[in-house]
């Protein structure tokens, strides 16, 4: 049998441990270049983690123990499973007035696994409020204001209806009576906005000053907004870039062709939940999406500077170039424009240096130098709306014959 047919067997095998069992993610999780990773910083490390997830316990149409397992499988390091509160279309099949249950069987299929599966919740409102997640919770119950009657109703739109009745504003306090973390999501989706451009509402700018609202989804799924950015900067909210999924990871974001979900790097003391949540209090994060950065200069600088390293240098014999390497130790393709008052052999003023890998670059400084420093911006890292971050490498060239 081929190796990739081997592989092939081995994958479907896993999945159906996980498709057809309601415990815990068994067997081996096959690792691959599917795989999510970026560098620790000098004085963090680097988290990776998807805080805006559903199951079939709400809109979603996976059981929890695929999301741990589709977790794994991409190297997170967190998940949240945050299941909105009020919308639910599976009703008739899944009657469950416990909000914690989707959050608890995921837990459990998590069980002595390398993951931290963060309890959560979604607040599913109309504008002004729209849609806010709370993770890290202690118990999703106290943000629905769940009657008898209500817990007994099956007709979807109707208990939708009658839920939203309770003030959005209670479930946002319920959230930070339990210490929670609150972000407002996609605040472009043009179902909330129709012209698809994120303005912060007085709802959003009042629990903001009061320190209620904590965070805001740059990235949802397909979908970035650079308002959202501002709106971040301007009101000390963490950048915050989920998948939101609902179907299969595989399906939506298609990781065997080169995708990835877009995730939160969260610049983390330790890899617990304690610290990932004063991580993220703290504003912290960085946001993958498709392969851009996006953070605030205090947390995507260190970031990059220990994603990129500056290498080898080595005179070729008998000329004044300078061939130079630049180790990518992260998931990034970073797009480099050149600042420094030098040009390169074969290449412009844009270079690319490829996701875990070397890149060789030849510099024509026009003489020979005991040091040679290189400024860049980088045009897929920006730390604000169409503001490259900047790197800078320093090299000290040997004589080699080449």
């Amino acid at each position: 049998m081929r190796l990739r047919h081997v592989l092939l067997v081995a994958q479907l095998s896993l999945w159906s441990v996980a498709v057809f069992g309601h415990g815990k993610v068994d067997g081996p999780v096959v690792y691959n270049d599917r795989m999510i990773e970026f560098p620790d910083t000098d004085n963090h490390l680097t988290l990776v983690v998807d805080l805006h997830t559903h199951s079939v316990f709400s809109d979603g149409h996976v059981w929890p123990v695929i999301r741990v397992e589709e977790a794994l499988r991409d190297g997170l390091d967190g998940i949240a499973i945050t299941e909105h509160l009020e919308w639910q279309p599976h009703l008739k099949d899944i009657p469950h007035p416990d909000r914690n249950r989707a959050y608890e069987e995921a837990k459990k299929a998590a069980n002595n696994r390398d993951i931290i599966v963060i309890s959560g919740g979604e607040i599913t409102r109309r504008m002004p409020a729209g849609h806010m997640n709370a993770v890290f919770l202690t118990n999703a119950n106290s943000l629905l204001d769940m009657t008898k009657a209500l817990s007994q109703e099956r007709d979807t739109d109707k208990f939708y209806r009658k839920s939203r009745k309770w003030p959005a504003q209670n479930a946002v306090e319920a959230a930070n009576d339990q210490g929670a973390f609150v972000f407002w999501n996609h605040p472009s989706w043009s179902s909330q906005k129709p012209d698809g451009i994120a303005e912060i509402t007085g709802f959003h700018e009042r629990n903001a000053k009061a320190n209620l609202l904590h965070g805001i989804e740059i990235a949802n799924g397909p979908e970035y907004s650079e308002e959202a950015f501002a709106i971040a900067l301007k009101h000390n909210l963490a950048l915050i870039g989920t998948s939101d999924v609902h179907d299969l990871i595989d399906w939506d974001y298609k990781p065997h062709l080169g995708g990835h979900r877009p995730v939160t790097l969260v610049l983390s003391k330790e890899k617990t939940a304690r610290s990932m949540k004063e991580a993220l209090f703290a504003r912290r994060t960085v946001v993958w999406f498709k392969n851009q950065l996006f953070g605030r200069q205090s947390e995507l600088a260190p970031l990059l500077k220990a994603s990129m390293v500056a290498g080898s240098a080595r005179w070729l014999k008998k000329t004044t170039i300078l061939e130079i390497q630049i180790e990518n130790k992260s998931d990034a393709k970073y797009l480099l424009q050149n600042q420094s008052n030098v040009s390169f052999v074969g290449a412009g003023d844009i270079l690319e240096v490829l996701p875990k890998s070397t890149a060789v670059f030849r510099v024509k400084p026009g003489k020979k130098q005991d040091q040679l420093k290189l400024e860049f911006k980088v045009l897929n890292a920006l730390t604000a709306p169409g503001k490259p971050a900047e790197i800078a490498f320093r090299f000290v060239p040997t004589d080699a014959t080449i």
